[in-house]
């Protein structure tokens, strides 16, 4: 029993610091020069290169045939996985790693309004969760809000030589809520992301496969719009080595580790034990921040992520109630008596 519980658990917390450690690295070698759409060309077909054979050695015996219409599907999981990482990437480059780890705490608030406006979930102003999922919502757009327009004076910083100039504050104050928007963006696309891959899911149940594709896609417009954008082949370089190391790192562990281990510990505990660990990127990614970039750590931020918290923890609440009224729906009507735990 022991080993059920601890081996999630670790899973859980080595995809969280994956995670921060893709927005540390994107950060590190955005900052010195490399665009972001070559980033996400070279990062998702290295995922994709690793999940072809893996894909497909997976669902060798059980899988869908794939028809127009599934491609068509794949295709549009791509488009949004594109816009979802461009916007993120613009946002980590124009604000700090707490600030994206942050804001992407908002993506269970705007699924919610997702699923609401394209009539997955119901809105039930009788019932408590449909109250918490609703208010937890408005709670955490409140605290993204707060974090991106309000910074106060910072808490960590790490003593770096910098110009005090009133020009030039006023000019880190500006990209900082530029940052926020493009992060804000970047949630309403993994939202968007999650309602669209819900409904393939239902019709071609291969994980794996749905994944490759996705990075597939994601790679081919990053490639085509690099094509028309970037037209210097310096910025096709992967010199100095950092931006190859960020590469692999991003295509290793950002991608394919990190959806392989959350994917199984997703399967091993069901999605209420994954999604707890969300707040715990902000932790890591402020440390991390502080001490590999030199950001600092401001008030606003703090006051920020602890109100999105917050929300994100009574949408999760929400979403348990349901999942626990289906579960006893399911159990009454099949003649069931066993109570569940609470």
């Amino acid at each position: 029993m022991g080993t059920v519980v601890v081996l999630p658990f670790l899973g859980m917390v080595m995809a969280e610091c994956a995670q921060v450690g893709l927005i540390i690295v994107s950060k590190k070698v955005m900052s010195q020069g490399m665009s972001s759409l070559v980033f996400v060309f070279f990062s998702n077909s290295l995922a994709a290169l690793l999940l072809l054979p893996s894909s497909l050695l997976v669902h060798r015996s059980e899988r869908p045939p794939t028809t127009i219409s599934t491609l068509c599907g794949f295709l549009s999981l791509g488009l949004l996985g594109y816009l979802a990482q461009v916007f993120g990437y613009a946002g980590i480059y124009y604000s700090s790693a707490s600030l994206s780890s942050a804001l992407l705490n908002l993506v269970p608030g705007f699924t919610f309004i997702l699923a609401v406006a394209f009539g997955m979930e119901r809105l039930d102003w009788r019932s408590y969760s449909s109250l918490a999922k609703s208010l937890g919502t408005i709670v955490s757009i409140a605290g993204a809000f707060v974090a991106t327009l309000y910074k106060g004076r910072p808490l960590l910083t790490r003593l770096s030589p910098a110009n005090s100039s009133a020009q030039q504050l006023f000019s880190q104050e500006s990209n900082f809520m530029l940052g926020g928007l493009f992060l804000a963006a970047d949630c309403v696309m993994a939202s968007a992301y999650i309602i669209v891959q819900a409904k393939i899911v239902k019709k071609y149940p291969a994980e794996l496969i749905i994944v490759f594709f996705y990075c597939f896609f994601v790679a081919i417009l990053s490639g085509v719009t690099c094509l028309f954008l970037e037209r210097d082949a310096s910025a096709w370089s992967l010199q100095p080595k950092l931006r190859l190391l960020a590469v692999l790192y991003s295509g290793v562990f950002g991608s394919a580790f990190q959806v392989g281990v959350t994917t199984w510990c997703l399967h091993q505990t069901g999605p209420v034990f994954v999604s707890m660990f969300k707040p715990l990127g902000i932790v890591i990614s402020v440390v991390a921040g502080v001490i590999f970039l030199g950001d600092s750590f401001y008030l606003g931020s703090l006051v920020g992520a602890t109100v999105i918290v917050v929300g994100f923890y009574f949408v999760l609440w929400g979403k348990a109630r349901d999942i626990e009224d289906v579960a006893m729906g399911s159990s009454e009507s099949s003649g069931e008596n066993t109570p569940l735990l609470k």
